[in-house]
């Protein structure tokens, strides 16, 4: 995998989100993916229940969202990518992301790993801000 390889898997990670249904995550995740939510998360797996979340999770394809992202980083099969959401607009939502993405030789991802921050949330167990 390339970080171009890897810069695409995210643009079509947010097309999907942007379109209607789920047809498109066949694109995205192996039939066997692991979506962690965060990385204590119980994972997500298998390509129908991804796509019961997803549906569960956004607001619609018609959601009002921005999203940016850079590649961090690509070794072998691995990426990870830097990801900034800011939903509503107004902006009522925001945050930032490191995904951390296995991919296998499809380009399908068959791990996917996000590491999430909210604006004003503690960074430590112990902290309540940042």
């Amino acid at each position: 995998m390339t970080r171009e390889d890897l810069a695409a898997w995210v643009a079509a990670y947010e097309d999907a989100w942007r379109s209607p249904g789920t047809d498109a995550l066949a694109t995205l995740f192996t039939e066997d993916a692991a979506y962690l939510h965060s990385p204590y998360a119980e994972p997500v797996v298998g390509l129908d229940a991804i796509a019961r979340m997803w549906e569960d999770e956004r607001d619609g394809p018609d959601e009002v969202f921005a999203m940016s992202s850079e590649i961090v980083a690509v070794d072998g099969n691995v990426g990870v990518a830097r990801v900034e959401v800011r939903y509503g607009e107004p902006v009522r939502q925001e945050y930032r992301d490191l995904w951390v993405m296995r991919v296998a030789g499809d380009g399908r991802c068959s791990h996917f790993e996000e590491w999430p921050f909210w604006p004003d949330k503690g960074w430590s167990a112990t902290s309540s801000s940042g």
